[in-house]
């Protein structure tokens, strides 16, 4: 068996452990990466990306849809079709070029890969299995735990039951065919997003959710335009009830209200996305004895965990469970590392929803800033009044600011509609720098944009919009 010495060893190829690797190489330090499975992660192979071309397919879809049946624009198409299998080896296409990009930059940069399952020996040892065998010891100054999150089942209807009809979200982003009756236990992101998808696709659609809203995440004002363009959609949202189960015969999603009245929902697959949990278990993590907060590995900020030289990224130190959160993360570790001064303060980590229409949270809510004690001014800007939302037959949704009252520092952005997603960078952008209200009003933004609708709403905050 062979054995080898290291500065780094990073467990995990997700965003933030290759991010870390790629980083710790670039600066000198001598970094293995350990990936039982794919580079990439969850992100890449069967989170962000691959969803992401599955909700672009069926807008296109959709669209094809919608012209087929008369369009104001002039466009005439008949009888659109899709080829599903085609639809999903194109996405796999994407996945494969931006997993194997991720090799070829730990390559180019000097990082090295090992294939295999890491099983932590120690704080400073790593065996790295193979088909259960151990095929190579590996030790180390510095240890980096990245192994991630996984899907949530449900104890009493877990991923598989029914003879295949309960999935998770990694089946429901490579389906064979599109079912004719889908099931969604959850009403977060994960479930609106695969949700409004099938829809899309040509599923009838319903989403069972225990709280008494969709994106209990979310502040309602922005979930209810989402709600809205769901019902337009046709698909059919149950609040406050909790899931049972399958009937005998699995067949239906058994139902129960708070008042214990029983109900049944007919199905004919069942998309369980009741949320992800840290990954700490199967790997020797735990004879670390490390702290913990709840279920993820607790860290400080410089995701110092309480091992020295253990460090821990990404969503396997819990909420908020994301890919730029796990990259940022990642990079400061390795820098840290090679000796440089960090620390993980940012003003802000953006928070996006691919829902249609899309939502986008930066910062404070006005409820989070009233909670904090913070005298506040908000405006809205509705996407009604933007011209180029017009042109993409798209008026739904607003853009939001919020504010200090005293001084106009921008405290935080929220956004709901089209394409919205986009404006995150520069919100995000904007909390980094302490911009004020008068400096985004000042600042000449393209016409025609969506993002004449940021510039309006802090012009409206300041009580001169000039749109509306």
């Amino acid at each position: 068996m062979q054995t080898t010495s290291t500065t780094l060893v990073v467990i995990g190829g997700g965003p933030g452990g290759y991010i870390a690797a790629i980083r710790a190489a670039q600066l000198g330090v001598a970094t293995i990466l350990i990936e039982g499975d794919q580079l990439g992660g969850t992100c890449l192979n069967i989170g962000c990306i691959p969803s992401k071309a599955l909700i672009h397919a069926a807008e296109e879809f959709e669209k094809a849809k919608h012209y087929a049946e008369g369009s104001a624009l002039g466009i005439q198409v008949a009888s659109p079709s899709i080829q599903i299998e085609q639809t999903v080896s194109w996405k796999n296409g994407i996945v494969k070029r931006l997993t194997t990009g991720v090799g070829a930059l730990l390559k180019k940069n000097g990082a090295q890969v090992v294939k295999g399952w890491a099983q932590i020996i120690d704080g400073k040892t790593v065996a790295v299995m193979q088909d259960g065998q151990e095929v190579q010891r590996i030790t180390c100054e510095h240890l980096l735990i990245a192994s991630g999150s996984s899907a949530v089942e449900l104890p009493f209807m877990p991923f598989g039951a029914g003879n295949g009809k309960v999935i998770s979200s990694t089946e429901a982003l490579s389906p064979n065919s599109i079912p004719k009756k889908l099931v969604v236990v959850g009403g977060g992101y994960i479930g609106l997003e695969l949700g409004i998808t099938y829809r899309k696709l040509g599923s009838e659609v319903a989403v069972v959710e225990a709280m008494d809203r969709i994106l209990p995440a979310y502040d309602e004002e922005l979930t209810k335009v989402v709600r809205n363009a769901m019902k337009q959609l046709g698909i059919e949202v149950h609040l406050g009830l909790s899931v049972q189960g399958l009937n005998a015969d699995n067949t239906a999603v058994r139902l129960k209200n708070a008042a214990g009245e029983e109900s049944e929902l007919a199905c004919d697959q069942v998309l369980v996305a009741v949320g992800r949990r840290p990954r700490t278990q199967g790997f020797g993590l735990e004879s670390l004895l490390l702290d913990m907060n709840g279920r993820a590995v607790k860290i400080d900020d410089q995701c110092r965990t309480s091992m020295r030289n253990v460090w821990a990224i990404g969503d396997v130190t819990g909420e908020p469970m994301l890919a730029h959160r796990a990259m940022a993360q990642g990079e400061m570790v390795a820098e840290i590392i090679a000796g440089k001064r960090r620390h993980f303060s940012p003003a802000s980590i953006p928070a996006v929803c691919f829902t249609d229409p899309e939502l986008v949270v930066v910062g404070m809510s006005p409820q989070e800033a009233q909670a904090a004690g913070i005298v506040i001014i908000t405006a809205n800007f509705p996407f009604a009044a933007n011209g180029r939302s017009m042109t993409l037959e798209s008026s739904e949704g607003f853009v939001r600011v919020v504010a200090r009252k005293d001084n106009h520092l921008i405290l935080g952005w929220q956004a709901v509609g089209r394409s919205v997603s986009e404006l995150s960078a520069g919100f995000g952008l904007c909390l980094e720098m302490g911009a004020s209200l008068e400096d985004v009003a000042g600042t000449i933004h393209s016409h025609p944009t969506l993002g004449e609708a940021v510039q309006e709403a802090a012009l409206r905050a300041l009580g001169h919009a000039l749109h509306i």
